[in-house]
């Protein structure tokens, strides 16, 4: 079966700059043209990244399953956005989680982009935000998760940091704000879920976060990117 999107996308009046990456020690790190950064996963992930290290440990098989799966769902829901023709026989294992998540891609209009290189020298991050698009009318970071099980909440905080990093990021460099963070997950279960957020809430407790990672860093990025 072959699915094509229908969507929008909006011409950037600046120029897109990709940035050079390298992994050093289980971290992360983005050259920009303000410097040397760790990424934005990393950072917002440093503070629980002995629990998921001892759990990818200790569940391999299924480590290396759920991470071929987020790679492939991902690829197919940025093939759909960019109205790629999107061969649903291609990804049989993936097929249940993208016609989960499908109604919730198709309330995305104007595509501001995808896959995008952001970084902050406010910050002191970079990475790549996976879609910035109104839904529901409202322009939003938006990100697009598989999952074995329905998640709570109080359990994904790191996604709601790292979307608000994006949010002031895209600002940082264009002057745009951004209010609103959507995290759509589509889980094995058949399930969606939606979570709706605004940015503002989640800033301080990206700040904390951001120090954290830099009380236990105090190198920085000069351990990586050597040229």
């Amino acid at each position: 079966m072959i699915v094509c999107g229908n969507f929008n996308h909006l011409e950037l009046n600046f120029d897109r700059v990709d940035l050079e990456k390298e992994e050093v020690n289980g971290k992360r790190f983005y050259k920009t043209p303000d410097g040397i950064f760790p990424s934005v996963t990393t950072v917002t992930g440093w503070e629980k990244r002995n629990f998921f290290a001892g759990w990818r440990k200790n569940n391999l098989e299924e480590s290396k399953r759920v991470c071929a799966r987020g790679n492939r769902l991902h690829s197919m829901t940025e093939k759909y956005l960019l109205n790629d023709k999107l061969n649903l026989d291609e990804y049989k294992e993936e097929i249940d989680l993208f016609n989960t998540l499908k109604p919730e891609l198709d309330k995305i209009k104007n595509i501001y982009c995808l896959e995008y290189p952001l970084w902050s020298k406010v910050l002191g991050l970079a990475g790549r935000v996976d879609c910035i698009a109104e839904y529901d009318k409202q322009l939003s970071i938006i990100d697009f998760k598989g999952s074995t099980k329905i998640k709570k909440k109080e359990h994904i905080e790191n996604y709601f940091l790292q979307a608000s990093a994006y949010a002031l990021m895209w600002q940082e460099r264009t002057g745009m704000k951004i209010k609103d963070i959507k995290i759509l997950i589509s889980t094995e279960y058949g399930t969606i879920q939606v979570f709706e957020e605004k940015v503002i809430d989640h800033v301080p407790r990206l700040r904390e976060v951001i120090m954290n990672y830099r009380r236990e860093n105090p190198n920085g990025s000069t351990e990586t990117i050597r040229h």
